[in-house]
């Protein structure tokens, strides 16, 4: 493939799905499902509630029996009987009559709605009198008023949070089909770079690379395993790559995808098999020199060396994968909207990624560019998300909002 033909980062993505094999579901139980994305759609077992129940300590009533009562005037009613909580109610409500209820006992046969204790008073052992009317349906949730027997509660796709597990409970679904913990390895290359724990030598840099996009993997749900560093040697990054593709979905291996005669990461993954290198160079910048291959059902992604360039691509095409185990599913990342503080320029033909950080001013959203080279990690630690600049722009003026995603 010619090196930097470039694609955008919508037909890289396209290029990617189309070539590789998606993973297999697994079934887990429910309280290990928290942060897993659902492979298949869950549907409600049983009716949420299950019977009509009531919202409020007070007494079970026909409605119609309340209506013009007020305090000058009380409506006169016959305690019928008790609920007791988690007990079905034994009789049914007649006219006239009014059933103590406790929040959340059901309702018993014939009553339509529920009189708060506080609008009652009491005659005697045997009579109320009701001091406000209420209309049917007034505190009480009705059988399926949360969740409906058959229905779809949640689709796939959905990543399951906290109150999700709660509904789930609340349907009786004790396991769930989800998409397995993507597996990701991560390589870095260069003869300058030497791991954080050795002191760099003139004209040699600690590793990054490898940490940050650890910790991206990490935190996006991924497990990842680093494979440490190898020199711009054919036979070792093969040998390494090698390993690394048979013990993980995807491989990230960052630096030698530009363009120089000591960088091999595109010929080695060229020789690991089929159907290899599927693009080397995306639109973009910062990343453009990018490599995405497929490999026996597996993606490799060659990362720019840059710091910068590395994060910023992994949150474009990898993170997407790791989250979501697709593109499709990601449709429904969370951007906002944040107006630039600044004028900017921007090439015409590629997509921009401007490093931003976020504040209040006057109570609007705004994005000021945090400005700096790519080799700088320190400008991504001191931004707070990723500004897109369309493709076609020639620059963004002050006062202009763009999509932010955040970090």
């Amino acid at each position: 493939m010619e090196l930097f033909n470039v694609l955008t980062v919508e037909q890289a993505k396209a290029v990617i799905s189309e070539n590789y094999k998606k993973m297999q579901l697994e079934r887990v139980s429910l309280t290990d499902s928290l942060g897993r994305v659902l492979a298949a759609d869950v549907l409600a077992r049983e009716d949420v509630p299950g019977f009509d129940r009531s919202t409020m300590d007070g007494y079970a009533v026909k409605a119609k029996d309340t209506f013009g009562a007020s305090e000058s005037l009380p409506a006169y009613l016959d305690i019928g009987g008790q609920v007791l909580m988690g007990k079905e109610p034994r009789g049914e409500l007649k006219i006239g009559q009014a059933w103590a209820i406790p929040t959340g006992g059901m309702l018993p046969p014939g009553a339509d709605a529920v009189v708060m204790v506080e609008y009652t008073e009491e005659l005697d052992e045997q009579t109320i009198g009701v001091t406000r009317p209420v209309a049917p349906g007034e505190n009480v949730v009705r059988r399926g008023e949360d969740v409906q027997s058959g229905s779809v509660v949640f689709k796939a796709g959905h990543r399951i949070r906290p109150q999700d597990l709660g509904l789930l409970s609340a349907v009786g679904v004790t396991d769930v089909a989800v998409l397995p913990t993507v597996k990701v390895g991560i390589v870095s290359t260069g003869d300058e770079v030497v791991a954080p724990e050795k002191l760099p030598q003139p004209g040699q840099v600690r590793d990054i690379n490898s940490y940050a996009l650890y910790g991206q993997v990490k935190q996006g749900g991924g497990s990842a395993k680093l494979y440490g560093l190898v020199k711009d040697d054919f036979d070792s990054l093969k040998e390494t790559l090698t390993a690394a593709m048979a013990e993980n979905d995807i491989v990230l291996v960052s630096g030698g995808s530009s363009v120089g005669t000591r960088d091999v990461t595109a010929k080695v993954i060229d020789t690991l098999g089929k159907p290899g290198v599927l693009f080397h160079g995306i639109n973009i910048k910062p990343g453009k020199p990018t490599i995405g291959a497929v490999v026996g059902g597996k993606i490799l992604f060659g990362l720019p060396g840059h710091p910068v360039s590395a994060m910023v691509v992994y949150n474009l095409l990898v993170d997407p994968l790791v989250r979501w185990g697709s593109y499709q599913n990601a449709g429904k990342e969370l951007f906002i909207r944040a107006k630039l503080n600044r004028n900017m320029r921007s090439a015409a033909g590629r997509e921009d990624f401007l490093r931003v950080r976020l504040y209040f001013d006057q109570g609007e959203l705004m994005a000021e560019p945090v400005l700096g080279k790519s080799g700088l990690i320190s400008t991504m630690v001191k931004a707070d998300g990723l500004a897109r600049v369309p493709e076609g722009k020639e620059g963004v003026e002050a006062g202009e909002y763009l999509e932010v995603k955040l970090f």
